[in-house]
């Protein structure tokens, strides 16, 4: 079960602030907390029936602890999966404590549960998702990778935040792309259960291949900051 109790007037509270500032990734993990109450039971017991994903739950790897080795990336092969991921967070000088410190800022509770392991895999794991997809950091890339991320957990938190990308998209363009992430995300493997510290040194086109993702897709990025109006917009790149 959630290890977390639903909090509805936070839930609006958290949603109100990430209207006013999409980048306020605290309120994100506060919205998500508030909503869901932590992972839906129906999501770990799915881990549970999954051969990968009791493996996961069996010997509980850490996936910060690959995402943070630098040296053991920059090894890697040009081309491959764990090069492109740290391309992508060296390109917005990312570093994947900036999540970790957000969602602990929330709830710094870490146990042996079921339920905190698979919170932590998927937040951790968050980046890999953007460069498997090929949607980027900027605001309507997360709000597609959401989209997508809603088709893979029907976690009822990440869905509210895809519909309010999918409400707020001014341009066609904008609202096919975040409607088309729901579609690849529902076609992918599941992403979830997979045990990525395995396919770090594996050619990017063939993981994407290999789970169904897909080619990624092309647009042209779009941040909170041009976005006077509060919509959002795409174009072809």
């Amino acid at each position: 079960m959630s290890t977390s109790q639903r909090n509805p007037i936070e839930a609006v509270r958290s949603l109100v602030a990430v209207l006013r500032d999409p980048d306020d990734t605290k309120q994100v993990f506060r919205l998500f907390e508030a909503v869901a109450g932590g992972v839906p039971s129906a999501f770990v017991k799915r881990f549970e029936r999954s051969r990968k994903g009791a493996r996961l739950l069996e010997d509980r790897p850490e996936a910060i602890a690959f995402t943070r080795d630098v040296a053991r990336l920059e090894a890697l092969p040009e081309g491959s999966l764990g090069r492109a991921y740290l391309a992508f967070m060296q390109k917005d000088g990312l570093t994947p404590d900036w999540l970790v410190s957000a969602s602990e800022s929330v709830s710094a509770r870490r146990s042996d549960s079921a339920e905190d392991y698979v919170a932590r895999r998927l937040r951790d794991t968050h980046d890999l998702w953007h460069v498997v997809t090929g949607y980027g950091g900027d605001l309507l890339g997360e709000a597609a990778l959401l989209a997508f991320t809603y088709a893979q957990s029907w976690n009822p938190g990440v869905g509210l935040l895809a519909s309010v990308g999918l409400a707020r998209a001014e341009e066609p363009d904008a609202r096919r792309l975040i409607v088309d992430a729901f579609a690849r995300g529902a076609r992918a493997a599941w992403l979830p259960g997979i045990r990525w510290e395995d396919e770090l040194g594996q050619p990017l086109e063939s993981v994407r291949a290999r789970l169904r993702v897909g080619p990624p897709p092309t647009y042209e990025p779009f941040y909170a900051k041009d976005l006077p109006t509060g919509g959002l917009t795409a174009r072809a790149a």
